[in-house]
C-alpha cells in the first residue's frame, strides 16, 4: 500500500472514525495544555474511553493520527512529534520591520524572575514533548525546562553545571519522569554526574527533586501502569508508568505547586512591581527612538 505524502483526502472507516472523534474529544477538553504528545493522547484515550492499552493499539493511534493530520480532520498543531532542530539567521525586512521589532522586544520586557529567591529552579522533563506545556506553566516564573532524555551526553550535563555555578546560589532541579527502570536511573545517573561537575566547579548547594512520576501519585491518581520490560534487567519494584499517564492539568498543576512552594511571595511582588515600572520606560523610549528615527 502507498503511504500518504503531503496533504492527502482520507476517508476512514467507521471504526477509525470514532478514534479520530475520541481523539477530537481529549483536545478539545485538555484545549489549553496544547500541544499533547501522542503518549499523552494514548492515556487519555485508554482511562476515558476504554481504549487499549498494547503497543499494537498505540501503533494504530500513530497512524491514525497521521491520516488526520495530513486530511484536516486534526490541526498539525494539536500534536507533538518533532524531531528536528532547526537554526534560522535572524534578518528584517526593512528598517521599519526593525523598529517594529524594538518595539515588541521593550513591550515584552522581563527581568529574571527569580532573581532574589533564595533558591533557583531548573525543572527537566524526560518526555521532550512534553516540555512546551510544562514551559506554559514554569516561564511566568522565570524558571526553564529542559528535556532530560538527551542527558546521556556528557556535554549536556557539563554545561547544565556550568549553568549552576553560574547562579551563585543554592539551586535545585525538579524532575519529570517515568516510573520504570529506565526513568528511575536516568534520574540518580543524571543526578549523580550534574552533582559531581557542578561540585568541582564550586556549586555545592544543589538538589535534586523527582517531581513525578512517584509511587505515591500512582497510587493516588491510580494511573495505568504495566509489569518492568522483561528484557530490562536493572534493579526495579513494583508496577511501572509513564509520566504522560497524568493528565496535563495534573500535571501542570502539579508544576505550579512546586514552584510556588519555593518562592518568597514578597519577594516575587516587588520583582513584578519593578519588571513593570520598567517595561514601561523601555516602552516609551521605543516609541521615542522610532520617531526620531521617521
Amino acid at each position: 500500500m502507498t503511504r500518504a505524502r503531503g496533504f492527502a483526502e482520507w476517508r476512514p472507516q467507521r471504526a477509525t472514525l470514532e478514534l479520530v472523534q475520541q481523539v477530537q474529544a481529549v483536545l478539545v477538553e485538555y484545549q489549553d495544555y496544547l500541544p499533547l504528545t501522542i503518549r499523552q493522547v494514548f492515556y487519555r484515550l485508554v482511562g476515558n474511553s476504554g481504549y487499549d492499552k498494547t503497543e499494537q493499539a498505540y501503533s494504530r493511534l500513530c497512524e491514525t493520527l497521521n491520516r488526520a493530520r495530513r486530511s484536516g480532520m486534526i490541526d498539525f498543531q494539536s500534536i507533538r512529534d518533532d524531531g528536528v532542530s532547526a537554526y534560522r539567521p535572524t534578518a528584517y525586512r526593512d528598517v521599519e520591520h526593525f523598529r517594529s521589532t524594538i518595539g515588541h522586544i521593550a513591550e515584552g520586557y522581563r527581568r529574571d524572575r527569580q532573581s532574589g529567591q533564595a533558591v533557583r529552579i531548573w525543572l527537566m522533563c524526560e518526555a521532550g514533548g512534553m516540555a512546551p506545556m510544562l514551559a506554559r506553566v514554569a516561564d511566568e516564573f522565570g524558571v526553564p525546562v529542559l528535556t532530560s532524555g538527551g542527558f546521556d551526553s556528557v556535554t549536556a550535563k557539563h554545561d547544565l553545571a556550568q549553568e549552576i555555578s553560574r547562579a551563585y546560589s543554592p539551586a535545585e532541579i525538579l524532575h519529570i519522569g517515568d516510573h520504570d527502570p529506565s526513568g528511575v536511573h536516568l534520574f540518580s545517573a543524571l543526578a549523580e554526574d550534574v552533582t559531581a561537575f557542578a561540585r568541582d566547579l564550586g556549586a555545592y548547594d544543589l538538589q535534586f527533586t523527582r517531581l513525578a512520576v512517584t509511587p505515591e501519585q500512582m497510587a493516588d491518581m491510580e494511573l495505568l501502569t504495566a509489569p518492568p520490560k522483561k528484557t530490562d534487567r536493572r534493579a526495579f519494584e513494583g508496577q511501572t508508568t509513564q509520566a504522560e499517564a497524568i493528565p496535563p492539568n495534573v500535571l501542570s498543576q502539579i508544576v505550579r505547586d512546586a514552584i510556588i512552594a519555593r518562592q518568597c511571595p514578597e519577594t516575587w511582588a516587588d520583582m513584578m512591581d519593578a519588571e513593570a515600572t520598567e517595561r514601561a520606560g523601555l516602552i516609551a523610549w521605543a516609541a521615542n527612538a522610532g520617531r526620531a528615527g521617521q
